[in-house]
């Protein structure tokens, strides 16, 4: 086993260790024997002394001009190029997810860099003709301030260059809180911009436990904004106390996402697309496809498919060039969908036709493995169908035509994705604009989202807001609005 290492603080341009903080261990998910780092468990002082290097560092931030800005952005997409195999390990190592994900990761986290980068010479606003003559109407994007970032442990790189990114080439300051199951690699994205020549304070990681660091966060009145990838039960509470504390808030929570198959879908296709949305990364994405909805005239046939595919899946650690499926991220995740497991076992009419245990054998004993599952027969009013398991665990329902499985689709508390697999253009067509969701695939799974395109969802998923493109400056940014009369005289635009 590696070497353990001590995962630090960032705080206003100095690495360190909170003097007296405990150490909280990073495990590999695949084989707990092997501890990646130690993090300290923070206490909340430490926000208050990265928000106090924030605000300090903002008004220098704020006017270096947006190209400036992206200069340093854009040496650290070359720096995470050169450091992306070690970056993909990492991620594997430390969240589960086989190598070619997390090398994909660590390709995304660059593509963001690139793009962001690239926005630093637009960030456009817009002029329009005044009422009155000699004035000119024009809008300018202006930073938010300080802003709290707290990221989730499934995508430890992508999702903070999602946030971190946007949020720099705005002018904003940072305190970015990683999970705390996934610290390392929240550390090593945060070292490529500070090798690239981030200024001191201008980005702050503080490492530790939601219960203490994000709980800081949430209240600190020193912090103007706050994006949180999380749970859904997690985003209300941060959208009540942004509300008492005054702060912008965006937040990106949880999915139940369908994938429908029509009769006439390709159904190799299709197969191949729940699959990878089920079981690409244990099922432990948003995104990822938890209910699959087949009309009738091809369910039994996709059904025995969909088990004989998923049977071939091999379970292992990420860094093994066999595996397809990795581990769930902890101990908690694993009691968590094997109870899901329990309750879909007990709930009437649902079949369990593949999976459901824990698998130990051999070295995978070490790990928090659980097989490829797969439940047929369930219906919408069963917890399977409504809830979110983010676990290698997929509920099949049959329809009898297109409405009733837009109506599935849409029997939700969430709205993050969804799919659906037909050759007719007008099933294709209306199902893109029925389904109540904010990325919708025709003829590919529910997950595989661009980052140059809005990323986000409605309903429970969360609060309206979008990340990644070009929509993702929104959050990041305020509008003013400028009006600048040469007329010499006093105008009164709405007299007469």
């Amino acid at each position: 086993m590696a070497g353990e290492v001590k995962s630090l603080n960032y705080i206003d341009g100095k690495w360190g260790w909170p003097k007296g903080a405990k150490e909280i261990k990073s495990v590999n998910p695949a084989d707990t024997r092997d501890v990646i780092c130690t993090i300290p468990d923070s206490p909340a002082e430490e926000v208050d002394r990265a928000v106090a290097a924030a605000r300090k560092a903002f008004t220098g931030w704020r006017r270096t001009p947006a190209p400036g800005r992206a200069d340093i952005i854009r040496r650290a997409s070359a720096l995470m190029t050169e450091r992306k195999q070690k970056l993909g390990e990492l991620v594997t190592r430390e969240c589960g997810k086989p190598i070619g994900e997390g090398l994909g990761e660590a390709q995304e986290a660059i593509d963001m860099a690139d793009l962001a980068a690239g926005e630093g010479f637009r960030l456009y606003g817009d002029t329009a003709p005044s009422k009155v003559p000699n004035k000119l109407c024009m809008t300018v994007r202006e930073p938010v301030g300080v802003c709290g970032l707290i990221t989730p442990w499934n995508f430890p790189i992508a999702i903070p260059s999602w946030k971190v990114l946007h949020g720099l080439i705005c002018g904003n300051t940072l305190v970015l809180k990683p999970a705390s199951d996934t610290p390392k690699c929240g550390e090593e994205f945060v070292r490529a911009l500070v090798d690239a020549g981030l200024p001191p304070g201008v980005l702050n990681l503080v490492q530790g436990r939601g219960s203490i660091v994000g709980e800081a966060m949430s209240h600190h009145r020193g912090i103007q904004l706050l994006s949180l990838t999380g749970s859904t039960e997690m985003g209300r509470r941060i959208a009540v106390i942004g509300g008492e504390t005054g702060k912008k808030v965006s937040l990106e929570c949880g999915g139940k996402n369908a994938e429908i198959v029509m009769d006439d879908a390709d159904l190799d296709l299709a197969l191949e697309g729940a699959l990878w949305g089920a079981f690409g990364t244990a099922g432990q994405r948003c995104t990822a496809t938890s209910r699959l909805i087949v009309q009738a005239g091809v369910h039994d046939k996709f059904a025995d498919m969909l088990v004989k595919g998923a049977s071939r899946l091999k379970l292992g650690p990420g860094l093994q060039a066999t595996t397809d499926v990795g581990p769930l991220v902890n101990e908690g995740q694993l009691k968590t969908v094997l109870e899901y497991i329990r309750i879909g076992k007990e709930e009437d009419k649902a079949e369990l036709v593949l999976g459901g245990r824990r698998t130990t054998q051999g070295a995978l004993q070490y790990g928090w493995f659980v097989e490829p599952t797969i439940f047929k027969g369930v219906t919408r009013t069963m917890r399977i169908f409504q809830e979110e398991i983010f676990g290698p665990v997929l509920a099949v329902t049959k329809v009898a035509t297109l409405e009733e499985a837009i109506e599935a689709a849409n029997d939700s508390e969430y709205g993050l994705s969804a799919s659906i697999y037909t050759r007719d253009i007008n099933h294709a067509m209306l199902a893109t604009r029925e389904i109540e969701a904010g990325l919708v695939y025709v003829n590919a799974p529910t997950i595989g989202a661009e980052v140059h395109m809005p990323f986000g969802g409605v309903k429970g998923t969360g609060n309206g807001h979008r990340e990644a493109g070009k929509t993702g400056l929104d959050i990041f940014s305020e509008w003013k609005t400028i009006y600048i009369d040469y007329s010499d005289k006093l105008q009164r635009v709405h007299l007469g």
